[in-house]
């Protein structure tokens, strides 16, 4: 739960109290990709999943880390870097499939598969990693997956998508946890396919955790820095972004001469708004990094031997990545 902070005195300047904060605290700012524009421009570093986990691990030189991202962002940068004070602007930023596998239950599924290699992507659970042999993002899943030994069978989760469009690229057999992403599973193929027919030429690029329907229709698929890098270095002039619209931004500023379209989603409940936006990545704030900064609240705290079972796999994943 998010702990009672203090309100924001309206008046203040929030991005030079934000950096007087950091110099003070000789803190590292690190921020994901989702998050929204502002909190991306103060970040001292922007990056997927394997680059932050890099960062924070390599980040010697700061007291503090300040991690723009979501929970098991933030317990990756104290597991690799024990020694730093980690804070996190909100708490309850939490991840869809974090939460659909817990440490319990990947415990459960291994007793019943325990000749096979556990595979899990780094979207899960400081407890969740201390179950697994290694740890994988979309920008390195590839690599990781063909560095299992062939004949090993292979247990992978939390996310199905990524799981399949894994077993397509490499050709290995795996059990997949039942997992999926809020976000990207809520693109609707429908959608593209009319967006593509109202933009002749432009390319649609897709995030792995899309569901096979819609990766289906992809000109290119890749990891978020990777959608990045092809927006840059591609001779299009036209794309239809199939992931987290935060990239944009980003996207924008790397590329400002070509038109970024995101993806409209599928509205499977009346109730759903913007569903193309991560909303527990949106919970972070300029007033939340100013009072985390103010009060290194909240932090990121856990027990040495669970950091240390779940810096095993993330070791053995940047060892190869």
């Amino acid at each position: 739960m998010s702990t009672t902070q203090s309100p924001v005195d309206p008046t203040l300047d929030l991005f030079a109290e934000i950096d007087r904060l950091r110099e003070e605290r000789k803190a590292v700012i690190l921020a994901h990709y989702y998050q929204d524009p502002d909190i991306q421009d103060i970040a001292d570093h922007l990056g997927d999943s394997l680059e932050l986990a890099k960062r924070a691990r390599d980040a010697k030189d700061a007291e503090v880390i300040l991690f723009c991202g979501v929970h098991f962002m933030a317990e990756t940068a104290k597991i690799v870097n024990p020694s730093k004070t980690v804070v996190i602007p909100d708490l309850e930023a939490g991840c869809s499939l974090a939460e659909q596998c817990p440490a319990d239950q990947l415990r459960v599924w291994k007793e019943r598969h325990p000749d096979h290699y556990v595979v899990m992507y780094i979207n899960c659970s400081a407890a969740t990693k201390a179950e697994s042999d290694i740890i994988c993002t979309s920008s390195n899943a590839e690599k990781i997956i063909r560095s299992v030994p062939e004949g090993r069978p292979i247990l992978f989760g939390p996310d199905k998508n990524l799981g399949a469009f894994l077993m397509k690229k490499t050709g290995r057999a795996m059990d997949l946890w039942p997992g999926a992403c809020m976000v990207h599973e809520t693109f609707s193929s429908q959608k593209i396919a009319t967006l593509k027919a109202q933009h002749p030429g432009a390319k649609f690029i897709a995030h792995p955790e899309c569901e096979d329907h819609v990766l289906a229709l992809a000109d290119f698929v890749g990891s978020t820095s990777r959608l990045l890098t092809f927006v840059q270095q591609d001779e299009g002039a036209k794309y239809i972004v199939g992931t987290e619209t935060g990239i944009l931004h980003t996207m924008h500023k790397a590329a400002p001469h070509k038109e970024l379209i995101p993806v409209p989603y599928e509205d499977r409940t009346a109730a759903c708004q913007g569903c193309n936006q991560c909303p527990h990545m949106k919970l972070n704030t300029l007033e939340k990094i100013y009072l985390a900064l103010r009060d290194l609240q909240p932090r990121i705290e856990m027990a040495e031997e669970l950091r240390q079972r779940a810096l095993l796999p993330l070791e053995r994943m940047l060892a190869i990545s």
